[in-house]
């Protein structure tokens, strides 16, 4: 692992890293799926608990197709699962927590550039981001699904956006995954995951923000 202040880039999940919005889906996924039955509506919990990073528009295709045992899947009730899922989750975003540290983490890094790298809706994370003063620190980007995780690593690495060493914060399985197929380092924080994996193969084992910028404080000169 590079040390920290090595880094040319830096790349953040946003849910369970940034914002403490895990629950804010979990719930907004119960709900949408309710009137499906409420053991339909668990069962897509536990896929999305256990699929963590990954977007919505999987994760509610799999429960039409799948779950609610649809196969073939029509576009408009998806559509419609979406939208409903997008209204539960857009006020807890912007009222759920934001991670302390951030504005510190990044005086901590000048020479890096800062990237968000999601499971969730593209235009609405850049829109909360936006709302809650957060965008002014990710001068790289905010992206976000329909593409996935690695095709967005791929294309801003590609683009040279995305210059290494870098280093990916995240809080799920899909994270570390996808940053080592990027050739990223990777820091796993614990305080607002809902993972069950055990991150043994992380760079390093942290539980928030703060305690990367505590980290990171101690071995500056």
């Amino acid at each position: 692992m590079s040390s920290l202040q090595q880094y040319s880039t830096w790349v953040f999940d946003c849910d369970g890293v940034l914002l403490h919005s895990n629950r804010v889906k979990t719930d907004a996924f119960y709900r949408a799926a309710e009137p499906y039955g409420t053991d339909k509506a668990r069962a897509l919990v536990d896929y999305h608990v256990g699929n963590g990073g990954i977007s919505r528009y999987i994760k509610f295709r799999t429960f039409l197709s799948d779950i609610v045992g649809r196969g073939q899947v029509d576009e408009e009730e998806l559509d419609t699962l979406l939208q409903c899922y997008a209204g539960y989750v857009w006020d807890g975003l912007l009222s759920c927590e934001v991670a302390q540290g951030l504005e510190r983490l990044r005086a901590l890094t000048p020479q890096s550039s800062w990237l968000v790298v999601s499971g969730g809706d593209q235009a609405e994370l850049r829109a909360v981001f936006a709302e809650r003063g957060l965008a002014k620190y990710f001068d790289g980007g905010i992206f976000g699904s329909p593409d996935t995780k690695d095709e967005i690593l791929s294309r801003t690495t590609e683009s040279r956006v995305l210059r290494k060493p870098g280093v990916f914060v995240g809080d799920s399985r899909y994270d570390i995954e996808a940053a080592r197929r990027a050739g990223l380092d990777f820091i796993f924080l614990s305080d607002w995951s809902e993972s069950d994996y055990h991150f043994c193969d992380a760079d390093l084992r942290l539980a928030s923000i703060s305690a990367i910028v505590r980290h990171l404080s101690s071995r500056c000169p």
